[in-house]
């Protein structure tokens, strides 16, 4: 049996954005930025969010500047001609992993990690699939053979999915802050970095769900941060 012949479909979840006048958890897309920006940023991009875009919604304008300058950006020309490196402005956008997409094929087996700028609204299911996808990671049927540096997920198309699962307890420390780990501390792709503050509001379940929540939520916006302002213009319109 191989794995392609197996697959489940992501399950309808109760999300608190999903009602006509529902808003967007704002704590929430705040710790899901969290989880992007110490896990998930050391293999995808997100090339269509600049720092600015944090302001006001997750973060405050000298929070977003501070992210901002804890990166080095490449600039210039300057008056000799020569490219050089500068602290980052809120008005630059999130720092890709891998220069090129031939050193992101070479550094994960072949595979291309997915640009995260707009993958809840590029995938079938949406935050439904992305949240089965990162929750779903299980030992493979008997039966089922998968190729070495593989990973089984039903809900994955073929099953067999490069990517090793993102969330394990280690990942849970750093987020959430374990013992001797001060959560939020750590900066894109896992380097130190700035805290935020604070980093986790006191009484956050610590769990795997929890987690995919919060980076679905903070995917749902980043693909769609007129969403709040769409529902609003919508209950005007039908209130007139």
């Amino acid at each position: 049996v191989s794995a392609g012949e197996l697959e489940l479909h992501p399950p309808s979840l109760p999300w608190s954005h999903g009602g006509f006048l529902s808003a967007l958890d704002h704590a929430s897309i705040r710790r899901g930025f969290q989880v992007y920006r110490q896990v998930c940023s050391a293999c995808h991009s997100m090339e269509y969010l600049a720092f600015r875009n944090l302001i006001g919604v997750t973060h405050t304008e000298a929070e977003a500047k501070a992210l901002a300058e804890e990166v080095e950006v490449q600039d210039g020309p300057d008056e000799n001609g020569e490219m050089f490196m500068r602290p980052g402005k809120i008005s630059d956008h999130f720092p890709k992993p891998y220069p090129n997409p031939e050193a992101a094929r070479a550094a994960n087996n072949g595979a291309l990690p997915p640009d995260l700028s707009y993958i809840v609204n590029a995938r079938h299911g949406g935050e439904d699939y992305v949240f089965a996808l990162l929750t779903g990671y299980c030992d493979a049927p008997a039966g089922v053979s998968l190729r070495e540096g593989l990973h089984y997920n039903p809900y994955f198309p073929g099953q067999a999915i490069g990517m090793a699962p993102p969330i394990y307890d280690e990942v849970l420390d750093v987020v959430f802050g374990g013992p001797g780990v001060p959560g939020g501390s750590l900066g894109f792709g896992g380097s130190r970095g700035v805290s935020l503050t604070p980093p986790v509001p006191p009484g956050t379940p610590a769990t795997m769900s929890q987690i995919a929540k919060d980076v679905c939520t903070f995917l749902r916006w980043a693909a769609e941060p007129e969403h709040d302002h769409r529902k609003r213009m919508g209950l005007k319109v039908g209130i007139m």
